[in-house]
């Protein structure tokens, strides 16, 4: 019954679309929830810099990405979904990598180590398979 809502495209980047919504929806309501996972990866500040505002507009981001990922997961042969899909992992790679290293309000941590983790793999892994997904 579960096999029937699996992405019928070819290969498995389409299924590790659909797993990486499902984490970020959980993530989601997590950061509207509380504030306890948030705190873990932004801990190099003081826990009271990371506020209910900051967390729920988190929410929302990762939430977006969701919806964008959980959509290629079932169109990953649409260019515009594929760059769309592709540029969510850019931007998480992005803020992830400068809090780190730049405004350094993050320490390595499993908190922030994950969507390295992910977008990393993601990017790399959609840019060696666009051919296939997409075509020149």
């Amino acid at each position: 019954m579960l096999a029937a809502l699996l992405p019928t495209i070819p290969g498995l980047l389409p299924k590790w679309q659909l797993l990486v919504t499902v984490m970020a929806v959980f993530n989601s309501l997590q950061n509207f929830a509380t504030l306890k996972l948030t705190r873990r990866i932004y801990n190099n500040i003081p826990a009271a810099s990371v506020t209910p505002l900051q967390a729920r507009t988190f929410a929302v981001w990762t939430l977006t990405s969701a919806v964008v990922r959980g959509y290629a997961a079932y169109h990953l042969n649409n260019k515009i979904v594929y760059d769309m899909t592709l540029f969510t992992y850019l931007i998480a790679f992005g803020h992830f990598a400068s809090e780190l290293l730049i405004f350094r309000t993050a320490t390595p941590n499993p908190g922030v180590i994950s969507p390295v983790v992910v977008s990393t793999t993601s990017l790399v892994w959609m840019f060696l398979q666009y051919d296939f997904y997409v075509g020149a």
